[in-house]
């Protein structure tokens, strides 16, 4: 029984699973934090209006349910343009260069002797 518990803790899956949510977890804070304490901040220099809290129609409470929807789109943001981005750009297969019109007449003749 602990030996099947052992194998199912030093899995690949459960290894990588683990250290995925870790990491999720700081870097959340990370990302909670450049919005809290730099984008929001921004915000209110440029609109003079960095919390919405305060806004309420009747007894309903728009400017709380206003700041979730821009912390939500700030870290949309964040995350999109300094991890996505980055990430997708370096994943990017390389383009080779265009073979110069020389080589490509090498190529093919050295393809043509080939078939004879």
């Amino acid at each position: 029984m602990l030996e099947g518990f052992r194998q199912f803790i030093l899995r690949g899956n459960a290894l990588d699973l683990a250290v995925g949510v870790m990491i999720g977890g700081a870097f959340g804070a990370v990302l909670n934090s450049l919005v809290a304490d730099v984008l929001t901040p921004l915000i209110g220099m440029l609109f003079s209006v960095p919390d919405f809290s305060a806004l309420k129609l009747g007894p309903l409470n728009l400017g709380k349910f206003i700041n979730a929807v821009v912390s939500f789109l700030m870290v949309a943001l964040a995350l999109y343009f300094l991890v996505v981005l980055p990430i997708n750009r370096l994943q990017a297969p390389k383009q080779n260069p265009p073979v110069p019109e020389e080589i490509r007449l090498l190529q093919e003749i050295r393809d043509a002797l080939k078939n004879r």
